[in-house]
């Protein structure tokens, strides 16, 4: 079986003496020093052959039917041995920075040449982060909206559907903030971010115990991510149904997929790790509890005078360890006799992932409500914080809020919101392998726990790869989360396109692992061309895709 790929134009595929042709844009890869945005799609060179599983639509001859069905299906299950994932949707993240500041897409081109290619290898549709922080920007109540339409009309021009995450956290990799207007009333009122016991704030996201506090010009932040969510509602109405829609094969029904923002980078967590140093820290340290802004002090020393312990509710604990620590500096994440065992270390610890809990549920709810009209599926994303899992305690977890310990089941109350308000949930590191960590951590261990509290109520799972730079064996991981007999998962969104997915070095792996998910498809509707096309790259270099 043969496929040939002109830039911008259509795909050849031979199949024995049958050709099939398809309409459809797809270019060629220039060298992997050049940025990602200057490069075209690659397919393949001659000199550097890529193995590719396109879903081609054709038309046969009555000739060749029974022949170009069995190869085109025999090849999503060549190079793997495993079955194709039924009924699975595949999704890939938008760059970051897809939308610009002055509210333009960003390197148009290069975005539409990459949703071409992912549509022709099979790729159901495309993620895109959505930033409180330009939509919202200037004043409140005030929503420009033009250059997420924009992605939205590309994405429905190629035909591939369109997750869209509602973002209400600032992100550091492309220098976006919150809104300005809510940096503006901190910097008079400070109050609004997470706080650790130094004084630093977190200016990442807001504090959950502001989320009921009309704090932002009279209104509370519940109240304007609800006015968020109407407004992005009659925005994209026209698009419902159709481009931000997934179709479950099983029942039928269309669904529009849509993740809320709950916390810093989008996760249901505490900013714990905000300040760790980022070099040379291996292993890491646990982080700090994020409890001492003023508004949450407040919920602290409340819930100590009503548990008859208000000596309790001055501060969080004294005893704990810097950011860069490790569990065993200071007592109270010590394995033997720590702090976090005694029911001081009880008080707090559920107090502190209580409010957690509650503003998850809270967000949960608001967006369940704010969409139960429309045919949305609402998602949201909880972290696998795998550092020091295997110590007692669990210290980088009760730092990001989850009171999960060798004693205790973290999880299952998170995962019990998720199915009080029906939303799924985003597990990210799917590809992250034990053997690959420190050996106090096991990622693998710890999905399987998440997983399994889904199971226990009924959570539907997206799963997600930890980052672009897949380890040995991190596709083949992934596999196996979504292959397991026991998953949940209906959606893996693979993160995400930017300046390696398409290099040489990574491309033909994402091809390989897409071709091993998705069986090749013919539909009566193409049609074929007597001879072969020519095949030309931007750069002048004949591209050629060798399916095998």
């Amino acid at each position: 079986m043969e496929l040939s790929v002109m830039g911008g134009s259509r795909a050849v595929v031979k199949v024995g003496g049958l050709k099939i042709c398809r309409e459809f844009g797809v270019c060629g890869l220039r060298a992997s020093e050049v940025p990602w945005w200057r490069r075209r799609v690659c397919v393949g060179r001659k000199s550097h052959e890529v193995r590719l599983r396109a879903k081609v639509k054709a038309k046969m001859t009555a000739e060749e039917p029974a022949e170009a069905t069995k190869a085109l299906w025999d090849l999503s299950d060549a190079a793997t041995g495993l079955r194709p994932v039924s009924g699975l949707r595949l999704h890939v993240g938008l760059p970051l920075d897809t939308v610009s500041e002055c509210h333009t897409v960003n390197h148009a081109k290069a975005i539409t040449a990459g949703l071409k290619a992912l549509k022709l290898m099979g790729v159901d549709g495309v993620e895109l982060p959505v930033w409180w922080g330009l939509v919202e920007r200037d004043s409140l109540g005030k929503y420009e909206w033009s250059g997420y339409l924009a992605v939205a009309e590309m994405v429905q021009k190629v035909g591939l559907k369109l997750h869209m995450s509602l973002c209400f956290h600032a992100c550091r990799e492309i220098k976006l903030a919150l809104p300005d207007w809510v940096c503006r009333i901190n910097e008079n009122h400070p109050g609004l971010f997470f706080t650790d016991r130094s004084g630093n704030q977190c200016n990442d996201c807001l504090s959950f115990a502001v989320d009921d506090l009309p704090v932002l010009d009279g209104k509370t932040p519940i109240q304007v991510y609800q006015g968020f969510f109407e407004s992005f509602k009659s925005t994209f109405a026209h698009f419902m149904g159709s481009t931000i829609t997934v179709v479950y094969e099983q029942h039928r029904r269309h669904f529009q997929d849509i993740t809320v923002g709950l916390g810093p980078d989008g996760e249901l967590r505490y900013p714990s790790g905000h300040l760790a140093s980022k070099i040379n820290n291996d292993p890491p340290g646990v982080g700090e509890f994020q409890c001492y802004d003023q508004h949450i002090l407040n919920h602290l020393k409340q819930h100590a005078e009503e548990m008859g312990n208000p000596l309790w509710g001055n501060s969080g604990p004294h005893d704990a360890p810097s950011y860069n620590d490790s569990p065993t500096v200071n007592r109270f994440f010590k394995d033997e006799g720590g702090s976090w065992e005694m029911p001081y270390g009880d008080f707090f610890l559920s107090w502190y992932s209580s409010q957690l809990i509650s503003h998850g549920d809270r967000i949960l709810s608001l967006a369940s409500t704010a969409f139960r009209d429309t045919p949305v599926s609402i998602s949201g994303r909880v972290p696998i914080i795998h550092s020091w899992c295997k110590t007692r305690s669990h210290a980088s977890e009760l730092t990001a809020g989850f009171y999960n310990t060798v004693n205790r089941d973290g999880y299952e109350p998170v995962a019990a919101i998720f199915a009080k308000h029906s939303c799924e949930m985003i597990l990210p590191g799917m590809d992250l392998l034990d053997e690959h960590m420190p050996h106090h951590s096991s990622p693998q261990s710890l999905l399987e726990q998440i997983k399994a509290a889904c199971k226990k109520h009924g959570v539907i799972i997206c799963g997600e790869n930890a980052s672009a730079s897949v380890l040995p064996g991190g596709f083949q991981e992934i596999r196996r989360n979504l292959l397991s007999d026991e998953s949940r998962v209906n959606t893996f969104m693979y993160q995400r396109m930017g300046a390696s997915f398409f290099s040489p070095e990574h491309f033909p792996l994402f091809s390989e692992f897409v071709r091993g998910l998705r069986p090749l498809e013919l539909h009566p509707d193409d049609v074929l061309e007597e001879d072969s096309l020519p095949v030309s790259s931007e750069a002048g270099i004949d591209l050629h895709v060798q399916v095998v």
